[in-house]
């Protein structure tokens, strides 16, 4: 029996094999959720090329992946969640796989667009605010609608970052974003609440996933160093001595959908080994 046994939960952004989601979506099963992992699919749009989405057959091998790790069922679904359409339509067939849905976590994110404030462009700034918040408030308005239906409560987990709390240079449209989803995630507990339905972010610090990657990459064109460079000077900044690793998060995502989390809400919790502490 695993902390959360017979859940079903549904990750977004969740469909690339070394990404964030994924790792969540892994650590969830372990736990003996059935999970439905979402992403887009298909690159609809200039600014969401498709290495940096998960694909169709991506998100199928994902799946596949984690449920012959786990012997646990993992399912996936697309989901764009700029979309209040594909949003309703997703949560619509997760509800007629699973009869439920218990646990929502809005992981999908933009965060590999790393320019000076001056020169970000309105379909840059756009796109980043779309999926990152956006794509949250989606998520949150109708999934809520659905806990509220069941009448059994509910979890939602939003993945802030290190940036909601702390500005990061040349992530002007990203650390906004960010800050939001906080206001997000405060307002939504606060109205939620009397339905037992807890909200709460995370806030990471760097995890070098395949994102990670490439922010660790632009990250040393700025300070004129390599990706080792880059990686020192993050670590060297962290009491605990090391970057964050995926399971670091996921393991956080793990107990606020818990019953041991009950009666957490409302909260932006750090998993930054000490580099962010207010």
């Amino acid at each position: 029996m695993g902390f959360l046994t017979n859940k079903v939960a549904m990750i977004t952004g969740a469909g690339r094999k070394k990404g964030l989601g994924a790792g969540i979506a892994r650590r969830f099963a372990e736990e003996g959720a059935q999970v439905i992992i979402t992403d887009v699919g298909t690159s609809t749009k200039n600014l969401l090329p498709s290495e940096h989405i998960g694909t169709l057959d991506e998100m199928k091998q994902v799946a596949e992946l984690i449920s012959s790790e786990t012997n646990q069922r993992v399912d996936s679904v697309v989901c764009d969640v700029t979309s209040e359409e594909s949003v309703c339509g997703a949560i619509d067939k997760i509800i007629t796989s699973y009869q439920k849905i218990d646990i929502v976590v809005n992981n999908a994110g933009v965060g590999f667009i790393m320019k000076p404030l001056v020169d970000l462009t309105i379909e840059e700034w756009d796109i980043v605010l779309n999926v990152n918040l956006r794509g949250a408030f989606l998520v949150t308005k109708h999934v809520s609608k659905r806990f509220i239906e069941q009448a059994n409560g509910g979890r939602i987990i939003n993945i802030a970052s290190q940036a909601a709390k702390s500005p990061a240079q040349f992530l002007a449209h990203y650390t906004s974003s960010k800050h939001g989803l906080v206001g997000l995630t405060r307002t939504a507990a606060l109205e939620l609440g009397e339905y037992g339905i807890t909200v709460n972010a995370i806030c990471p610090n760097h995890v070098t996933t395949d994102l990670g990657a490439v922010q660790n990459e632009r990250r040393g064109k700025v300070l004129g160093t390599d990706i080792e460079g880059v990686l020192s000077f993050r670590k060297n900044k962290i009491p605990l001595g090391r970057v964050g690793k995926v399971n670091d998060t996921a393991n956080t995502c793990v107990f606020l959908a818990s019953d041991y989390a009950e009666y957490i809400t409302g909260e932006s919790i750090n998993v930054s080994g000490g580099e962010e502490m207010h």
